[in-house]
């Protein structure tokens, strides 16, 4: 089950592809207007359905809007076809275009062959609010900087963010990221993640939170 929302101001089409994707066993929002969308909400989604041609915010402007805080699929409901149009969708972050009139079934297959693709490559990834971790390369990146951190500062963020919420002691740190047999001192976190927080400095970002009298946690 994937959460998806449609955004489309034919509320027609909108009832249509909710009820669709929702015998797929999907949860389906739907939304007639790109200006009424919760911007705060928009991680929360598995995959979006845009419309490109609607008023005030047209589709296009919406994914420009969204797509660096935004890192699922978007896909473009559309009845123009023309070559330009559709390299605009994809130099935007488009991920895909059903053209209109369109069949249910098109719809459904290319929706779940999309989820599919996010799901294998969810895997060796990491995405939460604006950070993104790439577990095989390992390098974080916030929005679109890349986070220039030793293996040792990727490792604990790593670690924290795979448990977010979540408060460890210094020394429960230590034994998770690198083992029992690690001979250094708990207090050698600390300074990692001193560190880290002098690299986010200037981002604004405090994503490690000191819990006192206990540890850290990544909130």
């Amino acid at each position: 089950m994937a959460k998806i929302l449609a955004v489309d101001d034919d509320l027609q089409i909108l009832n249509i592809v909710k009820k669709a994707l929702e015998k797929d066993n999907h949860l389906v929002e739907i939304q007639d207007r790109a200006d009424k969308v919760e911007r705060d909400k928009l991680t929360a989604y598995d995959l979006i359905l845009l419309d490109v041609m609607m008023p005030d915010i047209d589709g296009f402007a919406f994914c420009r809007e969204i797509r660096d805080s935004v890192d699922c699929p978007i896909l473009f409901i559309t009845a123009r076809t023309m070559d330009s149009d559709l390299m605009e969708g994809f130099s935007l972050g488009g991920d895909d275009y059903i053209r209109k009139p369109f069949s249910l079934t098109e719809l459904r297959a290319r929706v779940n062959a999309h989820l599919r693709r996010e799901k294998r490559e969810y895997h060796s990834r990491i995405v939460t609010n604006d950070y993104r971790f790439d577990i095989s390369e390992k390098v974080m990146y916030f929005k679109q900087d890349k986070i220039e951190l030793t293996k040792s500062e990727y490792e604990i963020c790593e670690f924290l963010v795979k448990n977010k919420g979540a408060v460890f002691t210094l020394e429960q740190i230590l034994e998770k990221v690198f083992g029992f047999q690690c001979e250094s001192d708990s207090s050698i976190i600390r300074e990692h993640i001193k560190n880290i927080r002098a690299k986010l400095k200037k981002h604004e970002e405090k994503p490690i939170e000191t819990v006192w009298g206990i540890g850290y946690k990544w909130v």
